[in-house]
């Protein structure tokens, strides 16, 4: 039996170094355990409590199942974004990164031990179904979700494009579980949609930050700069957009800045502190622009709004942004087990960690998230009650605190999406009619319009 623990704290100390060794963007660092007392007297307690069970508990028990359950419990209690993965969902995550997949487009957290609707993507069947920001999905496919672990419930809710799947939601304020049926469908790959609003001023939708994030934005804005009336003001809309890719966040802010600082992030390690700024050249944008946020505004987005903010670029409008403020690496592991974890925070250009406090806007406009048509015919409920039920990053278990002048969270993934998709124009993936009525959008098309009404005043 001892011989067997042995071989087992053999296998436990193996996968415990290979996570230990972090890759951040093209570098990489090794950290060894701490090899002092305290830690050695644990992994004994570790191992009398490993043979304890083997040998008495009431029925018999896998080891390699404890330890992976040990590994688990160990890096889920770090942080919300930190995960031990089985090979099953790390192939998952994987999956994202590869291209087109089959879903029904939200982005989900657990909350309180409670899968939570974080955001719908706009355009998605969940988002078409009704789906809002902080639904409680109780059941997928009438099974439990209570005690799933969040990759096997995104696991669950993709499938075949056409294929269904049936969430059971629970609401604020409601009194009984509504079943939704949805169609899955591919979730656009599309990063940025356009359109002009009003001749002379655009609209410009960046849903996440893919590969090609960057192209796509020049694209749409070359499109907007072309047209008969030179562009005058932009909105550029940051809403419900969960982040993505470190480098595509710093290149979109580029594009708006030439000059200073646009996002710097320190770990633990000084090899890990890297500090990312604006280069100047022909193409950096003039012209002035309002970029709206709100609760679901996380990650890489936070990145651009913050530095837009900060060099005084854009004006911020809106409801306080998600405070994801931490960066994640991925480890793949021995066996096809995989390792998410944080290794460092990100400070926008003033130095600022939005760490579970978010992006503050410069003009906060408050916006419920019924349809515009519904909010003209009845009376809704006040719209800081639909804002305040957002699930923000200090809603989530584990998560690490605010700390001044430290930096925050973006997940880096240094995989590329499939270049094969057929792309489609982004003017056909904006409804006009209803970003007329969208009250974010009009005050700040009013706000632009004023700008370049004093700007002429004598």
């Amino acid at each position: 039996m001892k011989k067997k623990v042995g071989q087992m704290l053999k296998y436990l100390a193996s996968v415990i170094c290979a996570s230990s060794i972090l890759i951040l963007y093209t570098g990489t660092y090794s950290i060894s355990i701490a090899e002092n007392e305290s830690t050695y007297e644990y992994l004994k307690l570790f191992s009398d409590v490993l043979q304890e069970i083997e040998q008495n508990y009431v029925d018999e028990v896998d080891g390699k199942t404890l330890i992976q359950n040990a590994i688990k419990g160990m890096v889920n209690n770090l942080d919300p974004h930190s995960n031990f993965m089985p090979p099953e969902a790390f192939g998952e995550l994987q999956d994202e990164t590869k291209g087109e997949f089959g879903g029904v487009g939200i982005v989900i957290a657990i909350k309180n031990g409670v899968l939570t609707v974080i955001s719908p993507i706009e355009g998605t069947p969940a988002y078409k179904a009704g789906i809002k920001s902080g639904d409680m999905i109780i059941k997928i496919d009438g099974e439990p979700t209570a005690d799933f672990e969040l990759w096997q419930s995104v696991k669950k809710m993709r499938g075949e494009m056409g294929s269904p799947v049936v969430l059971t939601i629970m609401r604020e304020g409601g009194t009984e579980p509504v079943e939704y049926k949805l169609t899955r469908d591919i979730i656009p790959m599309t990063s940025v949609r356009s359109a002009t609003i009003q001749p002379g001023y655009g609209y410009v939708w960046i849903t996440n930050f893919r590969d090609k994030t960057d192209n796509e934005l020049k694209d749409a804005l070359n499109r907007l700069e072309s047209a008969a009336t030179p562009l005058k003001g932009l909105i550029l809309d940051l809403r419900n957009n969960p982040g993505g890719l470190l480098g595509q966040a710093v290149s979109v802010s580029d594009i708006f800045l030439d000059k200073g600082e646009i996002v710097s992030i320190k770990g633990r390690l000084k090899e890990q502190a890297e500090v990312f700024k604006a280069n100047a050249t022909k193409d950096d944008k003039k012209y002035p622009v309002v970029a709206l946020i709100n609760g679901g505004t996380a990650s890489a987005s936070e990145i651009v709004a913050g530095a837009l903010q900060d060099h005084k670029r854009a004006l911020i409008l809106g409801t306080t942004s998600f405070g994801k403020g931490s960066v994640q690496s991925v480890k793949p592991l021995r066996d096809g087990f995989g390792l998410k974890y944080t290794i460092a925070r990100y400070y926008t250009p003033s130095g600022r960690s939005i760490q579970a406090e978010g992006i503050k806007p410069d003009i906060e406009v408050e916006y419920n998230f019924e349809e515009p048509e519904a909010v003209e015919e009845k009376e809704q409920k006040p719209a800081s009650s639909m804002e305040n039920r957002m699930l923000r990053e200090k809603d989530l278990k584990n998560h690490l605190e605010p700390i001044k002048n430290q930096n925050q969270n973006i997940e880096i993934n240094k995989q590329k999406n499939q270049e094969n998709i057929e792309k489609r124009p982004s003017e056909s993936l904006v409804d006009l009619e209803k970003l007329k009525k969208d009250k974010h959008v009009k005050r700040a098309l009013d706000i632009l319009i004023g700008y370049g009404v004093f700007s002429e005043l004598k």
